[in-house]
């Protein structure tokens, strides 16, 4: 897909992979519109890049029934969306048994709900115009679910399965769909998770030695570029995808060893 003079729309912009996403963009003469739920980061952006290249359009993505409004909105800025990053999540580390409901439903709505409605307000449009692109971040925890990340875990296998499907429906219709699979990306994801304000803050976390975001950003616009259907970003972590479909067993014997 051809970048320039296209209009991208990223959610989770205020840093990690969101902010890292908007200077390669620029770069290929795409504009942006830049979402997250503080206004301050966005506005840095706009000041970094320029009015004519970014439009911060600040919101609550957690506010379910603003979401129409947050699409119109997001619009306004430079025209119809022609290609989403739905890239705002939250990770988790706490035990199953000690998370309660309410954060177990926050999850499932930010990391997999929030997307699915994005994507259903962005995708008609697209389908109408025969071009578009939309990208769902998930997660190596997509494929392999390991200790304190349970409900994470699901809601990224739940966007995988969405996505694959949608992106099948979407066949011929020049709609493209890409599922980017993150491993260990240092984005500060583990200082927000869920339960890591009961987690020893002394202990590192695997994903604090991650790759850098612009990296995860680069690989990211170029799958756009390329109509790739799944990218996988990370190191040696990478390599539990390919043993859970070898030897799935063994990865189930051992999952226990990989809490944070």
């Amino acid at each position: 897909m051809e970048l320039r003079d296209t209009i991208v729309w990223v959610t989770g912009a205020s840093d990690g992979i969101g902010r890292a996403l908007v200077a390669p963009l620029i770069q290929l003469g795409a504009r942006v519109v830049v979402t997250a739920r503080r206004p301050a980061p966005l506005q840095a952006l706009v000041a970094e890049f320029g009015a004519e290249n970014v439009a911060a359009v600040p919101a609550d993505l957690m506010d379910t029934e603003s979401l129409a409004s947050l699409h119109e909105r997001a619009c306004e800025a430079f025209g119809p969306i022609d290609v989403l990053v739905n890239n705002a999540g939250r990770s988790q580390r706490a035990a199953a048994i000690d998370t309660p409901m309410d954060e177990v439903r926050g999850l499932m709505e930010l990391n997999f709900m929030v997307p699915v409605a994005l994507t259903k307000f962005v995708m008609p449009g697209m389908v109408e115009r025969g071009r578009g692109h939309i990208v769902v971040v998930s997660s190596v925890a997509g494929y392999v679910s390991t200790p304190q990340r349970s409900t994470y875990s699901a809601s990224k296998f739940a966007v995988r399965g969405w996505f694959d499907s949608l992106r099948a429906e979407l066949h011929g219709t020049g709609v493209g769909v890409c599922v980017v699979v993150p491993g260990y990306i240092r984005t500060g994801i583990s200082r927000a998770a869920v339960g890591s304000e009961q987690r020893d803050q002394n202990r590192p976390d695997p994903v604090d030695n991650g790759l850098p975001p612009e990296h995860c950003a680069k690989v990211i616009v170029q799958a756009i570029a390329r109509d790739r259907h799944e990218v996988h970003v990370g190191g040696k972590e990478l390599a539990a995808i390919h043993l859970s479909r070898l030897v799935p067993g063994l990865v189930r014997r051992i999952a226990h060893k990989f809490a944070p």
